[in-house]
């Protein structure tokens, strides 16, 4: 069994939903060396998250932030957690809603997704920032 993890800084993101699926699969070079195994993937940040879906139409990821905004609007009375910006307590929750880690399956050499999977990063800051990620690849 192989052990391989690494910390990254993906590249500052506006606020929405990005592919970032090439950022991650680069800088773990490793991954080659795995025939059957688990990529896992962590985002280290309370207000951006993961996910996996469509990797094609650019528009699911616009109607994933339209759709999401409207779920978890900014500026509702009841939110105390507002002293950094409206964007704030949304982004937390968003963030927990979507979740802090995605698994991917790894097959000889590569990740093992559908044909139009992709990994999601979440920014739901305005400004975000640098998101770091820590990758831990596991497998034979």
């Amino acid at each position: 069994m192989k052990f391989y993890q690494k910390e990254i800084q993906l590249s500052q993101k506006q606020r929405g939903f990005h592919l970032v699926t090439s950022e991650i699969v680069l800088s773990i070079k490793e991954i080659s060396d795995i025939d059957i195994g688990v990529l896992h993937v962590f985002i280290k940040h309370t207000s951006a998250s993961l996910a996996i879906n469509e990797n094609a139409d650019f528009t699911v990821r616009e109607d994933f932030e339209a759709h999401i905004n409207e779920m978890v609007p900014e500026d509702m009375p009841y939110y105390k957690h507002n002293y950094e910006g409206s964007d704030d307590m949304p982004a937390h929750i968003k963030a927990a809603l979507f979740g802090s880690s995605i698994q991917i399956p790894v097959s000889n050499g590569k990740l093992n997704l559908g044909t139009w999977q992709g990994i999601y990063l979440g920014e739901h800051r305005d400004f975000g920032g640098m998101r770091k990620i820590v990758i831990t690849l596991i497998g034979n």
